[in-house]
């Protein structure tokens, strides 16, 4: 295992033994979102549930996503009233939530888990893990929603991340990825396994990177919504919002993965999902205001949960879009972003991606199909 440094500041040994805990492993890559680096896998017990009438090709459906705002799409179109409920009608509905992507897809991979909402990484992480055989990605969910905030004390431009302290919050997550092809992009040399070189890179889960900004230990941090906002509301500012680096300012967040087993047995109950997802989506960009405060009080209903204030909820949201194409093409950036940072494997994605289910929802909706998959699709 790679040396890990210390930090220079009064938190040095709580923040070196949240990093001795995490896995630097080819390939190891993680969950992207708000406090979804933790290290305990599942943050709250299985709630269950379900919507009237009768019940869908399977009785019961269990679906894991995590409680931050790439993820709204699941936290309210999985409440008792959401529209993923209503179309599962009377299929029960077991909900967990996870604090970081290999937890989910473990679950997946042992059959707790029927589908999840998840970020890129750890779904690319999976399927090679699995040679191709545990998942299909068969939705989108979220854009955006990452930037790297800086202190404006320290950091002014590009130049000035010489010799600077950045966080990221888990080795091979997906903002850590990120930071790693900008930083080389931008011609500083890192060690990708120990963070070392040009910039110093330091790996944090998300709950703890605030404090290690306001406390000096770090001079920024590469992290999705809401951290950022958080971030600037503690006098931080944004060096640059990751979607500049992609087209149209868009690339995938938070898709949804399914189980190839329950895709194959109970396609009508994936279908419903989706179905959910895709009016969860239309209803969120038609009533931002009202989701926020459903997204708010389901955070706070959680265990250990508790509201955003608004000053970091609304410029969170509105830093993430809300959508239903996969954007598969970033994905296949994403990993061969990976791979070139030493972080993953060369592995074939090749039918990584499912949309048959969404394009056939799409189309009864009256919306425009999604036709790029990026040469992904199943063959």
């Amino acid at each position: 295992m790679p040396p890990v440094r210390a930090l220079p500041a009064r938190r040095t040994r709580r923040l070196l033994s949240a990093g001795l805990s995490l896995p630097l492993l080819v390939g190891g890559l993680a969950a992207c979102g708000y406090g979804s680096e933790a290290d305990d896998g599942e943050s709250s017990a299985p709630s269950g549930g379900g919507g009237t009438g009768p019940a869908l090709s399977a009785d019961r459906v269990n679906i894991g996503y995590f409680a931050n705002i790439t993820h709204a799409t699941a936290v309210v179109g999985l409440q008792d009233d959401g529209p993923i409920r209503r179309e599962l009608g009377g299929t029960e509905v077991n909900t967990q939530v996870f604090n970081a992507g290999p937890f989910a897809i473990e679950a997946l991979n042992s059959g707790d888990l029927d589908l999840a909402f998840i970020g890129p990484n750890p779904a690319i992480n999976g399927w090679a893990q699995s040679g191709g055989e545990s998942l299909r990605i068969v939705s989108g969910a979220a854009s955006g929603g990452a930037s790297l905030v800086v202190d404006p004390e320290v950091i002014e431009s590009t130049e000035d991340l010489a010799g600077a302290r950045i966080a990221t919050p888990q080795l091979g997550n997906t903002q850590d990825v990120a930071l790693l092809n900008y930083l080389a992009d931008e011609g500083f040399e890192v060690n990708p396994q120990n963070g070392t070189g040009d910039v110093e890179v330091f790996r944090i889960p998300n709950a703890e990177i605030p404090a290690a900004f306001e406390g000096g230990d770090i001079d920024g941090a590469w992290v999705p919504e809401p951290t950022a906002a958080d971030l600037v509301g503690r006098g931080g500012a944004t060096l640059l919002d990751e979607g500049e680096l992609w087209e149209n300012g868009q690339y995938v967040v938070t898709h949804v993965i399914a189980s190839q087993d329950f895709l194959a047995e109970h396609e009508d109950v994936v279908e419903a999902v989706v179905r959910g997802v895709v009016r969860t989506n239309a209803w969120i960009n038609d009533n931002p205001e009202e989701a926020k405060e459903r997204f708010n009080a389901e955070l706070a209903a959680l265990p250990g949960g508790s509201e955003l204030p608004a000053d970091v909820l609304d410029p969170a949201f509105e830093n993430v879009e809300f959508l239903n194409d996969p954007l598969a093409p970033t994905l296949r950036a994403g990993a061969r972003h990976a791979i070139d940072a030493g972080l993953l494997e060369e592995t074939d994605l090749t039918g990584i991606y499912d949309l048959s289910v969404l394009n056939r929802v799409l189309a009864e909706e009256g919306l425009p199909e999604i036709t790029d998959d990026a040469g992904l699709g199943v063959e």
